[in-house]
């Protein structure tokens, strides 16, 4: 007897979809495209068409291959046990309450309060207050907002009905009042694109991506959604994975839409902001040239819902998981523990977390595009397992290396660019994987044939 095909109701996947969206969408991805906007200038079409490529193509990618595989623990069980028992963990903690968790309270913070207090004549940047009276400012901002996300998170099964039911539908109303503000009112032109998006944009645009972090929470959120999927009636294992795939490719489409608006505000901007502006002040910068004090109040709004959206759907999957892994704490027991954490270090501010992030996501990101990719080629690679060992090794060296240096502790000198293309570019990577992958395939070839022998 064939088996009924099960499958979410066109309403329920958009609100699947729209949660994923609302998960994925939180403080790097709106403070990054308005930044690479404003660098890029007239190259920011070119910029943001490789910043699309890693923020919006790779997490649907990662979605998927997760999915596929039955989670992040199976998908690097195929390189080996123990990366499959240090890996997972490591991607959960940095996408958890060591960067991005931390990362949505202070960026909220600074896009919210900051901004409603200087309207009011108050400032809060340490010189009213004194440096710790705007320390006790943040702190107390931050218990305030992981309370309320430790609250709605006590529920992940219910998180469509919170995230993408109004909190998303909310944020994309308030993005697209800034941006159809830009289109009546242009506050300027593009001008020329700084120094390091003027040989290869395109190149610049995909590392920038990274800092969103949505590839490696990709590899994590799948777990949420397909609890999201089965509370809307599909139990049966097949069917979920694939309605998951589907609201990946429903948030993909609406990250790819965002961000290119988004860069769209940030692109006339340039250095009108204030020299070494980040994303978060092009915007307010923008916001503020439109509608002055109502428009940094919907600015404040539009950061307040994408941070706390990403602050529950990551604190859903992190609790999640470690309650599976390390079962001594339940699920809340361990949200209280990543809460508490990632109020300790939000303390450090913005800008911190951002310089912190980028060694650490220049190491592991190409190892996780890397087992994403190899996914989808499973089955060629069925007989030859030491792919997925040789072609991880060889670019966590360097990556990690890539990292060291962005960290400043690396050995002197830059022997890796004379020996591998487009290492300069952040893509030293590329032929290192594609070594391990041939080697792989060699030796396994090599075992087929003694075992044959044999």
């Amino acid at each position: 007897m064939p088996m009924n095909r099960q499958k979410l109701s066109i309403r329920n996947l958009f609100l699947v979809g729209f949660t994923l969206f609302s998960m994925f969408f939180g403080a790097g991805n709106l403070i990054f495209p308005p930044f690479l906007g404003a660098q890029a200038g007239q190259e920011s079409w070119k910029a943001m068409a490789g910043f699309l490529v890693s923020a919006a193509g790779l997490p649907v990618l990662g979605v998927a291959a997760a999915a596929l595989a039955g989670g992040l623990e199976k998908l690097a069980g195929r390189v080996g046990p123990h990366f499959a028992a240090v890996f997972p963990v490591l991607i959960y903690l940095f996408i958890g309450p060591c960067l991005a968790i931390p990362r949505t309270a202070s960026t909220s913070f600074e896009m919210t309060v900051l901004p409603a207090a200087n309207a009011l004549g108050i400032d809060l940047e340490g010189r009213f207050l004194g440096v710790q009276g705007a320390f006790a400012a943040q702190a107390g901002y931050s218990v305030l907002f992981f309370i309320v996300a430790v609250l709605l998170s006590l529920k992940p099964e219910r998180l469509t009905d919170r995230l993408g039911k109004v909190l998303c539908p909310t944020l994309l109303i308030l993005i697209a009042v800034i941006f159809t503000g830009c289109l009546v009112w242009p506050v300027g032109i593009p001008s020329g694109p700084e120094a390091s998006y003027r040989s290869a944009p395109a190149l610049k645009g995909f590392l920038e991506g990274y800092g969103t972090m949505d590839t490696l929470a990709a590899l994590n959120f799948g777990i949420v959604i397909a609890m999201n999927v089965r509370e809307k009636g599909v139990n049966q294992e097949g069917f979920v994975v694939w309605e998951t795939i589907k609201a990946g490719l429903i948030a993909g489409l609406l990250l790819a839409l965002v961000y290119s608006a988004l860069a769209y505000v940030g692109a006339p901007v340039g250095s009108a902001a204030g020299k070494g502006a980040n994303g978060a002040r092009i915007l307010s910068y923008v916001a503020g040239s439109l509608f002055g004090d109502a428009g940094r109040a919907i600015l404040g709004f539009i950061f307040f819902i994408a941070c706390l959206n990403t602050c529950v759907g990551l604190l859903c999957c992190c609790s999640q998981f470690f309650s599976v892994r390390f079962p001594r704490l339940g699920y809340r027991q361990w949200m209280g523990v990543f809460a508490a954490a990632s109020l300790f270090i939000s303390s450090a501010g913005l800008d911190i977390i951002l310089r912190l992030s980028e060694p650490v996501l220049l190491a592991v990101y190409p190892v996780a595009i890397v087992l994403i990719l190899l996914s989808f080629f499973d089955r060629l690679f069925e007989r030859y397992r030491g792919v997925y060992v040789w072609s991880v090794v060889f670019t966590g060296v360097v990556s990690v290396i890539y990292g060291l240096q962005t960290a400043g502790l690396a050995l002197p000198g830059n022997w890796l660019a004379l020996w591998l293309p487009g290492y300069e570019a952040g893509f030293g990577w590329i032929l290192p994987a594609a070594a391990g992958i041939l080697l792989g395939m060699v030796f396994g070839h090599s075992m087929q044939n003694g075992k044959r022998d044999l």
